[in-house]
């Protein structure tokens, strides 16, 4: 996993990308009825105000606290891929109400209640999505980008 600053970076955007990207399907999908191929067009048109808040909040707040939170109930000589999940499901519980309400804000009705709405709905899909493809997928594109010990 990143150990450098580079490597922490490229990590970052790779993983907001892939989570922004699928959870807007996932909300174009519900406020259209469904999915259709104009689903994943219609989703790309998010991504350059979706995916620049998500890294800056992931990549200078959440993951530091995520971190924190996770080894409140973890140990460092836990499984390391337990550890890997047990971080992955708090940044889902610190991002996933944030970026609900960014997308509120932005893109609905500003108010509590569909705020409310918004993170209820979202939540099992971020955390369905974020421990089964998107960090599992995240992990393997960026162990193809820096092979460590191996020559290229």
């Amino acid at each position: 996993m990143p150990k450098t600053l580079l490597e922490k970076i490229v990590f970052t955007i790779i993983m907001a990308a892939i989570m922004v990207y699928g959870m807007i399907v996932y909300n174009v999908a519900l406020n259209t009825g469904g999915v259709t191929n104009a689903t994943f067009a219609m989703a790309l048109h998010e991504m350059p105000i979706m995916v620049p808040a998500a890294f800056i909040l992931e990549f200078f707040v959440v993951e530091k606290l995520a971190t924190r939170l996770a080894f409140r109930f973890m140990r460092p000589t836990d499984r390391p891929q337990f550890i890997t999940y047990a971080i992955s499901l708090m940044i889902v519980c610190i991002m996933c109400p944030v970026m609900s309400l960014i997308a509120t804000v932005l893109f609905k009705e500003p108010s509590f209640g569909t705020w409310v709405h918004t993170f209820g709905c979202n939540f099992p899909m971020a955390l369905c999505w974020q421990m089964f493809y998107c960090g599992p997928l995240s992990r393997a594109i960026f162990r193809l980008l820096f092979r460590r010990g191996e020559k290229r």
